[in-house]
């Protein structure tokens, strides 16, 4: 029953959840310097890779949250963990999220595992890693889970483990829990920055997007069923969230895979805690502590390591 006990104690200075997820957000300073690589995907578009290289053998490939990229300080600082610990890394940008808007109509989204599959295929074709591993945040831990859900035992050998953070794995209740007025502050955050890509997009595809008050939408339900569902092949908000949520996936997990939900992260429904799912699949470790935030998890503030980076490298390392 592989149910974990975590031993994180928090962040030194504070143990609310909003501030655990807002000040490394706003203050965290991490200096990477990337090496960019763009690749061809089979429909025309292009996902932009952002890397690390040493020559090393293993592999990390990261891929990040809604309306983040390889520049959020999340991604950077487990970049620069692994990198130091001797680790190739990868941080994944999702269609439109590398500072240049993609190709098609289609953006990204939480059930993207079919542009993780090109990516990781890609990796794995054109270097000569030994072993990967596999790290995912919020709507990229959702998509990458239920990858590895959706490829069961057929994931290439050289796949070793996963880990995921603050992963929203029931989409439709992590959607109410964003809808409170407590969460008010980050929705608006959302919404701005989705709004501005659609308008790019309905400038790019006339006639093909209507944004016409796209400003008075709320919520993720109202958002997804506008535009996220019909751009993406799903009848509305709630077909997209019961087709693409990651907790049906997790029972199919056929490698050790890492889970890391805090207790008092404000973006997730009590339905994102897996404790089930991880009695009945021994592949499926499921860590929940009590502090953490949404994609927190530091010990202090604002820089330096964080307890998450340290504990998907020990996960990855365990025999």
């Amino acid at each position: 029953m592989p149910i974990i006990s975590s031993n994180y104690k928090g962040n030194t200075f504070t143990k609310n959840g909003h501030l655990e997820t807002l000040l490394p957000a706003l203050f965290r300073k991490v200096i990477v310097q990337f090496a960019r690589e763009r690749i061809t995907l089979k429909d025309g578009d292009f996902i932009d890779l952002d890397w690390q290289r040493q020559n090393s053998k293993n592999v990390l490939v990261l891929f990040h949250g809604l309306e983040g990229s390889s520049q959020s300080q999340y991604m950077k600082g487990f970049s620069n963990h692994f990198f130091e610990k001797g680790y190739d890394t990868c941080a994944v940008n999702f269609r439109s999220c590398s500072g240049e808007m993609n190709k098609l109509l289609r953006s990204y989204n939480s059930g993207v595992s079919d542009d993780i599959d090109e990516v990781l295929k890609h990796i794995i074709q054109s270097q000569s890693y030994t072993e990967m591993y596999l790290c995912g945040f919020s709507l990229g831990g959702n998509a990458l889970l239920k990858y590895v859900g959706e490829q069961s035992t057929l994931l290439n050998p050289i796949i070793k483990k996963a880990t995921a953070f603050s992963v929203p794995i029931d989409l439709a209740g992590s959607s109410k829990v964003l809808a409170n007025f407590s969460n008010k502050m980050y929705m608006q955050r959302f919404l701005k920055s989705l709004n501005s890509k659609m308008k790019q997009k309905a400038i790019m595809f006339p006639g093909s997007i209507d944004v016409k008050g796209i400003e008075k939408i709320n919520t993720f339900d109202e958002w997804d069923s506008q535009y996220t569902a019909p751009m993406h092949g799903y009848k509305d908000s709630a077909d997209y969230y019961q087709r693409c949520n990651a907790l049906q996936f997790l029972p199919y997990i056929g490698i050790p895979t890492l889970l890391v939900n805090a207790q008092n992260d404000p973006f997730l429904s009590n339905t994102c805690f897996a404790s089930k799912e991880a009695n009945d699949n021994p592949y499926f470790f499921f860590e929940a502590p009590k502090y953490g935030g949404h994609v927190g998890f530091s010990e202090s503030f604002p820089n330096g390591i964080y307890w998450s980076e340290n504990r998907a490298r020990l996960f990855f390392e365990e025999t």
